[in-house]
């Protein structure tokens, strides 16, 4: 498994990745399929340009088979937070280690960065495999969002989760 910070040039591959996770596990996100589906592989190729924004992929013989973004935050009270959002690793590559492989490369960015201090992340409340993961890195739930996504008539609960570096 290599894992590497995506290039405009992964855009094209990002975006079936990320409309198989929305279609997939639609009460993970904040974003949905309906949405996404019309955005061009030139939407992700300007988010990987960002100075901000850092999308890592999991590689398999040259395939992506998961990623996960960290959005430093912009405004200057802020900065030394960031988040980590979008994490994905496809049905057939979960518990080998791939999730595990993102988070480190997450993490060793924000602490290369210099000056983040902690790190927020959302999880829905059910998805007891993640916040395994999450919990294994040291971060901590901090709060509840109750009813935090609603898909047509069900809601689902998030756990806002934090990483003091």
């Amino acid at each position: 498994m290599n894992i590497r910070c995506l290039q405009p040039s992964d855009a094209e591959e990002y975006r079936k990745l990320r409309l198989i996770a929305l279609q997939m596990h639609p009460s993970a996100f904040a974003s949905s399929y309906e949405e996404e589906k019309g955005n061009s592989a030139d939407f992700y190729k300007m988010r990987f340009q960002s100075e901000e924004s850092f999308t890592f992929g999991a590689f398999e013989e040259e395939k992506l088979v998961g990623s996960v973004t960290l959005l430093q935050e912009t405004k200057r009270k802020l900065k030394h937070r960031a988040l980590i959002v979008a994490m994905y690793v496809s049905d057939e590559c979960r518990r080998r280690g791939v999730g595990k492989a993102l988070i480190v490369a997450a993490l060793e960015k924000a602490n290369g960065m210099g000056g983040i201090e902690q790190i927020y992340l959302a999880v829905e409340s059910t998805n007891e495999p993640a916040k395994k993961l999450y919990t294994s890195f040291g971060f901590e739930v901090f709060g509840k969002d109750k009813r935090a996504i609603k898909i047509e008539d069900t809601y689902f609960d998030e756990d806002h989760m934090v990483l003091y570096l």
